[in-house]
């Protein structure tokens, strides 16, 4: 998934594209790809996606550059199935398709976005951050720290909410240096994608890989060592440009409110929660994250009747306000979830029109898995890699299941090579507003596609002997 905003927590598409692309019963879609709509779709697309990449000196919001766009694709659409086709229902019935998908996507983000905003007002984050600088690491180490961490947790609790949480630190740490929050936030967009990428619950395209059958739970793990290889080359070159400074010392020590570590410990079974109800009983993860957020809805419900009870001060001033829940739900990254609404159905009606199936026909029946699987990863940096990966899903190529893991891996990698490519990115461009930016990004893009490329011959060395994968299609 990869996208501005929050493309990205995400155990939670678990269905949530089913019908994305293909939203209708094909043999009632036409072909479009080479007529006025289609041509006017792609140029609309385009000139959006443009806008949101100038978001930087334009200042223009992302998300409304591409909910217009949307508006007007399916309108194009919808007017030629009526007017020329006599179709009126076809694309009413794709587009409500896909904002039932986008519902499921928003609905698990505000659940996570609601208790990081949480963690955030109760100071866990600043805490850590006190925590990190009293401990009198350097920058270059606090990279690393950041970086592994997001490495090995985005896994479990999947690369969007990770790369979320690993931000506010590196925000926190290094308020007075914005060069390192740059390259923090660069450092771990791709630590939490190449994270993500060898778990099924990392992201939504190994989600749907492995719901659909292809590949069993166990076999992701061989993209472990190919995933860690992604991450290490472009973050080897990032560290040489960190500052090797040490934050100035500090003895601060900074209590969190009342209910802090419960909310944490509360996060973690919400997160259990969407992954077992998907797990052993085969429901949307979103029914898990909305459950999880009734637990800290009842929570908070018990912080505001107790408070009178607690004399906890944070500095001197007493912690008297009430834990009011909809405040943390009202202070989510607005712009980047209409953001996903406009990029989920902007794609879903490129996908509509038939240009994501005809690029996957011509890639896999007439150059081959190994190229095409490479070009999904490429693809993906531009284009969600969810409806992506639905559409190879779809055309279900015959390949063998090295070649399914190669296109595992890129889609999940190939996201980190630019800011847009994939939720981590376009979640933190939203949370570091005007520090990591598209722009920042890409100056660092050849030595992630370095990286990408590593990965990929890393994937063909060390699965060589498993599943005996061939060098060309």
């Amino acid at each position: 998934m990869h996208h501005p905003a929050v493309k990205a927590m995400f155990i939670v598409l678990l269905y949530a594209i089913p019908s994305l692309v293909f939203a209708s019963d094909p043999s009632t879609r036409l072909d479009l790809t080479d007529t006025w709509v289609g041509f006017s779709a792609l140029a609309v697309f385009v000139l959006a996606y443009a806008l949101v990449m100038g978001e930087e000196f334009t200042h223009l919001r992302k998300s409304k550059p591409v909910v217009l766009a949307a508006g007007i694709i399916w309108l194009l659409i919808a007017y030629y199935y009526t007017d020329h086709h006599g179709d009126p229902h076809a694309a009413e019935i794709a587009v409500r398709h896909n904002i039932m998908e986008f519902a499921e996507l928003f609905l698990f983000l505000l659940a996570a976005m609601t208790y990081i905003n949480a963690m955030e007002e109760r100071r866990v984050f600043e805490a850590l951050r006190a925590w990190l600088i009293r401990s009198g690491y350097g920058y270059r180490k606090l990279f690393w720290m950041t970086g592994f961490l997001a490495f090995f947790i985005s896994p479990v609790a999947d690369n969007l909410t990770t790369a979320l949480l690993m931000c506010a630190v590196v925000m926190s740490v290094g308020a007075d240096k914005p060069r390192f929050v740059v390259l923090g936030c660069i450092n771990i967009v791709i630590a939490a994608n190449a994270g993500g990428a060898f778990s099924p619950f990392g992201d939504i395209t190994t989600l749907m890989v492995w719901q659909k059958g292809i590949i069993p739970f166990q076999t992701f793990f061989l993209l472990f060592l190919p995933a860690l290889v992604n991450y290490l080359v472009p973050a080897y070159f990032l560290h040489r440009a960190v500052p090797d400074e040490t934050p100035p010392p500090s003895d601060e020590v900074v209590k969190t409110k009342r209910g802090a570590k419960r909310i944490v410990l509360l996060f973690l079974l919400t997160i259990a929660t969407a992954v077992s109800a998907h797990n052993f009983y085969h429901l949307p993860p979103v029914l898990g994250m909305m459950t999880g957020l009734a637990y800290l809805k009842f929570f908070g419900y018990y912080l505001m009747k107790t408070r009178e009870m607690s004399t906890v001060k944070v500095g001197n001033v007493e912690d008297t306000l009430p834990f009011d829940i909809f405040n943390k739900v009202a202070r989510a990254e607005w712009d980047t979830l209409l953001f996903f609404y406009g990029v989920i159905l902007c794609v879903g009606g490129l996908g509509f029109i038939g240009y994501l199936e005809l690029v996957s026909q011509f890639a896999y029946v007439d150059v081959g898995p190994v190229f095409a699987n490479v070009m999904v990863g490429l693809l993906s940096a531009i284009v969600d890699n969810i409806p992506v990966m639905f559409a190879v899903l779809t055309m279900n190529p015959d390949m063998s299941q090295g070649h399914w893991l190669l296109v595992t891996l890129t889609a999940g990698v190939g996201g980190s090579l630019l800011s847009i490519g994939s939720a981590a990115g376009v979640a933190l461009m939203g949370q570091a507003k005007g520090v990591y930016t598209f722009f920042e990004h890409l100056r660092w893009t050849p030595y992630i596609a370095l990286g990408y490329l590593a990965s990929i011959i890393c994937h063909f060395i060390v699965n060589f002997w498993t599943f005996g994968l061939p060098t060309a299609g």
